[in-house]
């Protein structure tokens, strides 16, 4: 069984994706990274993302983690950005009843593009 499966399929990623952006824009660690994203589209991304990562149907259609991130990382994105993202992922999979093993599979996928998110 895929970790889409596992997590609940396309509801459960629709539903992490909000509760995961309510959070982010409410955290000062890395709110000023989405002033000025259309935040409408970049659920939507997240969204199909995930739903690829995690094993599900694949229309993510959007650049891959270096080229979508680089922007960031001349803003200053770095490591502790990265793990308050996979910290604030893991809570609201947590809320909404994840397993430890699932989000440890979830945190365990963010960590592997790390080195693309940071362009290193």
């Amino acid at each position: 069984m895929s970790l889409y499966d596992k997590l609940g399929g396309q509801d459960a990623v629709n539903a992490a994706v909000d509760i995961f952006y309510s959070k982010v824009l409410m955290d000062d660690r890395i709110s000023s990274f989405f002033e000025d994203v259309d935040m409408e589209g970049q659920v939507q991304k997240q969204r199909a993302f995930l739903t690829m990562v995690f094993g599900g149907p694949n229309n993510y259609s959007g650049l891959d983690m270096r080229q979508g991130h680089r922007h960031l990382v001349a803003k200053g994105l770095n490591d502790s950005h990265v793990d308050a993202v996979i910290e604030l992922l893991g809570e609201t999979l947590k809320e909404l009843g994840a397993g430890g093993e699932d989000i440890a599979e979830v945190a365990g996928i963010a960590n592997s593009v790390r080195d693309d998110v940071l362009d290193r």
